[in-house]
């Protein structure tokens, strides 16, 4: 059974083609083909773990619309025009070092989602040439998951959208627990930051004032 997280990523699919890049179990690959209908291709850099997906992928009967392949990252994968590359479940900096590889920009949409450091992947994926299209926030077995789709495009943000995430601001109400959770941890990030670290102090403060602001 469809984990919530990953039928929340599958929800925002629009495209024929999708890349998911640490595939896994296959299962949200084996979920797009039967629900959507679409090819895709399921990776992973290890092919241990991979064979996990293949045996998932033959026991479905799904070969032809499912395509495993060992690969760090893109590196043995070519991106066409009508692709999400879906990449979710890793760190920042491992989402960074894969999406660095220039085939990334061709991509129709990219859907993440980081188990970190959120403010800095919206900020290198901007960079990128990237803007946000849409950001959907999940809580499953008290974790909190954030699920950011990217299309290419321009657009400036302010810290705050960045680090909260703009559509999660937009939809502030919906989203009061998740404001309030990351409201709690400045509040712990403040009381062990030391006295003297003042200027770290006050940026901090600032930040969860303005975070308070959103919260209703």
């Amino acid at each position: 059974m469809l984990s919530c997280r990953l039928k929340t990523i599958a929800s925002m699919v629009d495209t024929p083609n999708v890349i998911d890049i640490g595939c896994d179990h296959g299962l949200l690959d084996i979920y797009l083909v039967k629900e959507k209908n679409l090819f895709c291709i399921a990776s992973d850099i290890n092919e241990n773990a991979l064979n996990k997906a293949i045996k998932n992928v033959q026991k479905y009967g799904y070969q032809k619309m499912i395509k495993t392949v060992v690969s760090d990252g893109l590196e043995k994968i070519d991106v066409r025009e009508d692709t999400t590359i879906i990449i979710s479940g890793m760190g920042m900096h491992t989402i960074k070092h894969i999406l660095s590889n220039p085939k990334a920009k061709r991509a129709n949409k990219i859907i993440l989602q980081s188990n970190n450091d959120l403010y800095l992947l919206r900020e290198f994926m901007v960079k990128s040439g990237f803007m946000i299209e849409n950001e959907k926030v999940i809580k499953e077995k008290n974790i909190y998951y954030v699920i950011i789709s990217f299309i290419p495009g321009k657009q400036k943000y302010n810290k705050m959208e960045l680090y909260i995430g703009p559509i999660i601001l937009q939809n502030k109400i919906i989203y009061q627990d998740y404001l309030k959770y990351l409201q709690d941890k400045e509040i712990f990030k403040l009381k062990n930051i030391p006295k003297k670290y003042l200027s770290l102090r006050l940026k901090t403060y600032i930040k969860l004032k303005k975070i308070m602001g959103y919260i209703t």
